[in-house]
């Protein structure tokens, strides 16, 4: 229901779509790394697919959408350093790249979107409506002129095209597929029946200390695991670090520093009025109207007269998105849902359930969580904040200063002497490492282990970001993948052994048991075993049980057995089970018709999801696609 659902929900099911695209454009925030410059030009290429550029542009906008997306959920105080070292700038470059290869596999296929379908689309944009109506050409140029920065018509209208063309295609690959009346039904019965279980544990770490290994079994354990130890190819560098950290730790903040910065970011120490709210949506598409409100209107009459509204959510609600948390739309800002839903959410007082209210997306039934008043932090509270941002943002540049001042002299190995340890940088040796292992020294820095394993002997990397500032590396040593002796990994392959005879004995004790708790009373025989009986509540698939967590195992067969009944012996992650089925609650036959089209619509959605996602992954295996990583870590800082 934010601006960027409601463009995701256009075509719910594709969880490709590019509709989210258009709205890039719209009310973004820039973080302060992408408003410098830091020598990439806005047309150079950080990724191409198939001959096509994905531009330096294109990924500042996609970063600032996502950052855009991380502090609506998580506030203003998202530290963007920990974004950075997770990884997020490495998926938006695998999203931008394929969305790049869904254009060029709609081309391929002669599918295209015409000017009169880019024109419709642009004028149903919620936001660039007013009252339903579209707000005129002169006002929406104006809206794209005033953005920071501002945006090109021409662009955003391509933009547009492209969310078109892929939606097109889409459909043309995926809109062949149906799903039979009976599956629906069957998948219906299947995600809504649950059981409560009384639930006897056996975990592997009871029996871990009465079991031994020798080092026979340890060795003929091996020989029957070999490829399980093989050690993978490994590499061994000599790096020069600019540090960050100690750049950071010399940097002095002044009173003045932090008031300018702090007058100067108002607004990301303020938080607007709030609400948190669930509902229930009933869509209207392909339907009939009426028919709809009045499933509505019954809904609504339910939830006020008492019914649980997160149970009506779950069984009824088509927002995919969170019906299974119970309609939960979690706290959200004035603007950020559709405008018929903002103006009766806000209108409303905690615990108020609404009558159905109709939006493009179908019926909505919304009640009121919680509010929260508009607020703003005093500057004592983010002092200590604020100066820590100054702090990294000053070390960062200066560390980019002197890694750009580095990298025009770092030339051969021997420059680690003569120019790196003079220039105050850190030189040192790692340990041998693989591709997937932190470098010692450097910390998990996958830009630099990917960049060790194709560098040739004698050559020095450009800078490379890492966790802890920018490294030049140089490859000193090769390890080629090998099969190790037992000896080498003897402690790992007799831990092992060890947790193999600790299940075997947890599974043994519970098949004796088993067949004792099948014939007596469950609680009273678990309990003369000196074992405690845990009881779940009505629980669904999927649902964690108890100490066990999730198990698929435990969910094949409590819910294979009637009430009453008693389980063999489950083997789990962590151990052995057995399982009574004190209670089944299947869904009724009106839940189960009211409940179809629904379930329906989310087969429908996973597999055509399932069958776009195949497909595309083999199209983009016939492009050729390159990742300038380097360049995407200079862009990010």
């Amino acid at each position: 229901m934010t601006m960027l659902d409601r463009m995701r929900r256009h075509r719910n099911w594709l969880k490709w779509s590019l509709a989210l695209v258009v709205l890039a454009f719209i009310l973004l925030y820039i973080p302060d790394f992408l408003r410098g410059s830091n020598g990439a030009g806005l047309n150079d290429a950080v990724a191409t697919v198939d001959g096509r550029d994905i531009t330096v542009n294109q990924f500042r906008r996609a970063y600032q959408r996502q950052m855009q997306q991380y502090r609506a959920a998580y506030g203003a105080q998202m530290d963007e350093r920990l974004l950075k070292q997770l990884g997020i700038d490495q998926r938006i470059v695998q999203q931008l790249v394929e969305e790049e290869a869904a254009v060029a596999e709609a081309r391929r296929l002669g599918i295209s979107a015409s000017d009169e379908e880019v024109t419709q689309r642009i004028i149903a944009i919620p936001a660039f409506q007013e009252n339903g109506q579209f707000i005129g050409y002169d006002k929406y140029r104006q809206m794209l002129a005033v953005q920071e920065p501002p945006v090109k018509e021409s662009e955003f209208e391509e933009q547009v095209r492209r969310s078109i063309t892929v939606e097109k295609l889409q459909a043309a690959l995926t809109n062949w597929i149906t799903v039979p009346e009976s599956e629906i039904a069957a998948e219906f019965k299947k995600r809504n029946e649950k059981v409560k279980l009384a639930v006897v544990s056996f975990p592997v770490d009871k029996f871990r200390a009465n079991v031994q290994a020798t080092d026979a079994e340890v060795s003929a354990w091996f020989d029957g695991h070999t490829a399980d130890y093989r050690m993978p190819e490994k590499r061994k560098v000599r790096y020069a670090l600019v540090d960050v950290q100690a750049a950071r730790d010399r940097i002095t903040v002044t009173q003045q520093d932090v008031q300018r910065y702090y007058e100067d970011n108002q607004q990301q120490y303020s938080t607007p009025e709030q609400v948190r709210a669930s509902h229930i949506l009933l869509k209207t598409d392909g339907k009939d109207d009426a028919a709809v409100k009045k499933q509505a209107e019954d809904l609504a009459k339910q939830a006020k007269g008492g019914a649980d509204f997160a149970d009506l959510a779950k069984k009824f609600s088509q927002d995919e998105s969170n019906n299974s948390k119970g309609g939960d739309l979690d706290f959200f800002g004035k603007g950020q849902m559709v405008p018929e839903f903002d103006t009766i959410a806000f209108a409303m007082k905690p615990g108020d359930i609404s009558d159905p209210v109709k939006t493009q997306f179908g019926y909505h039934v919304i009640k009121l969580i919680e509010k929260k008043a508009a607020s703003q932090r005093p500057i004592a509270e983010v002092q200590a904040q604020i100066e820590d941002q100054i702090k990294w943002q000053r070390a960062q540049d200066q560390a980019q200063r002197t890694a750009d001042d580095v990298a025009t002299k770092l030339k051969k190995p021997a420059d680690f002497d003569t120019v790196a340890k003079p220039q105050g940088l850190n030189v040192a040796e790692s340990a041998f490492f693989s591709r997937e292992e932190p470098i010692a020294g450097l910390g998990m820095a996958p830009a630099a282990a990917e960049r060790a394993f194709e560098l040739k002997d004698g050559e020095v990397s450009d800078a490379i970001r890492t966790p802890q500032g920018f490294a030049f590396i140089t490859v000193t040593g090769k390890q080629d993948a090998y099969t190790p002796k037992v000896d080498e990994v003897r402690a790992r392959v007799r831990e092992d052994v060890l947790k193999k005879k600790a299940l075997d004995a947890a599974r043994q004790q519970a098949t004796t048991l088993a067949s004792q708790l099948k014939s007596g009373d469950f609680t009273a025989i678990a309990k003369g075993a000196g074992l405690e009986v845990k009881t779940t509540d009505l629980i669904a698939r999927g649902a964690p049980v108890g100490e066990i967590g999730v198990s698929p195992a435990v969910d094949a067969a409590a819910f294979s057995l009637p009430a009453g009944s008693v389980s063999d012996a489950i083997t789990t992650d962590n151990g052995a089970v057995v399982v009574k089925v004190v209670e089944r609650k299947d869904p009724t036959p009106d839940e189960v018709k009211t409940g179809l089209p629904n379930t329906k619509d989310q087969l429908l959605n996973e597999r055509r999801g399932r069958f776009y996602g195949s497909y595309m992954t083999k199209a983009r295996d016939r492009m050729k696609v390159n990742v300038n990583r380097q360049l995407i870590a200079q862009i990010t800082g």
